[in-house]
């Protein structure tokens, strides 16, 4: 090419390495997004599915799908959690979770009655009582909310009056609490239109959602595309001027 000079092997090196590196991190990007919208499918799949006996996952929930289970036992009397200011919340209030005893179960699972708005104060919403005896419950049995860096400890174990308030719900730090052993996941009730609860369940991808990954992607493959220009115009032949003569 009569209008580019040759570069250098260190600026043919340099400029491949960085857009193979921004090929693979879009590539990656790409990836990330069509696990979430997978995650999403399985999710919305689950949601719909027949609920099956919650004894056969409890202790070894599928890696790869949602299970919608029903379970039989009694709530643990007095006892609630309150998950303050929870993602999905834009009203102010706390999402709510009570200790269940499954039928002949060796541990207890932690259920999510859903989300109670706030009262406009800094006050917790007022609860009310759990229903006594036997109970029969439906819903998904899912990954407990993510726990973030925490700081100060461990609350639950400050506070002695229920119910407990943490912004964080750490199932490690819940079984401690209840000197009992906690089932791995949580149980997300079905929703229910004679329940003061709202229960509006989904995967939280809101900081990062299938399309930001796209978009990132999108913005990888730009800067593979802008170091091969970059190394192009930098080494384009300047047009000779006339001299005078």
């Amino acid at each position: 090419m009569k209008w580019l000079r040759r570069p250098s092997w260190f600026a043919l090196l340099l400029t491949a390495a960085g857009a193979l590196l921004f090929i693979r991190l879009g590539v990656w990007q790409l990836h990330r997004a069509d696990e979430k919208d997978e995650l999403l499918r399985r999710y919305a799949a689950a949601d719909s599915a027949q609920p099956r006996d919650f004894a056969a996952v409890a202790l070894a929930p599928p890696a790869n799908a949602f299970a919608r289970v029903h379970v039989q036992g009694e709530y643990l009397a007095d006892r609630a959690y309150l998950l303050d200011n929870p993602k999905h919340d834009q009203r102010g209030g706390v999402e709510v979770y009570a200790p269940f005893r499954p039928r002949d179960g060796e541990r207890v699972l932690l259920v999510d009655l859903g989300f109670l708005p706030g009262n406009g104060t800094d006050q917790a919403p007022q609860l009310p009582s759990l229903p006594t005896g036997e109970q029969t419950l439906h819903g998904l049995y899912l990954p407990p909310p993510g726990v973030g860096f925490e700081m100060g400890g461990d609350a639950l174990a400050r506070q002695a009056h229920w119910p407990k308030t943490t912004i964080y719900l750490n199932l490690s730090q819940v079984s401690t609490d209840l000197g009992s052993q906690l089932y791995p996941q949580v149980l997300a009730l079905d929703a229910d239109p004679a329940a003061i609860f709202v229960r509006e369940h989904m995967l939280d991808f809101s900081s990062m959602p299938p399309a930001r990954h796209r978009a990132y992607a999108f913005q990888w493959f730009t800067f593979a595309l802008a170091a091969v220009v970059i190394l192009l115009v930098l080494h384009r032949r300047r047009p000779k001027i006339p001299s005078d003569n």
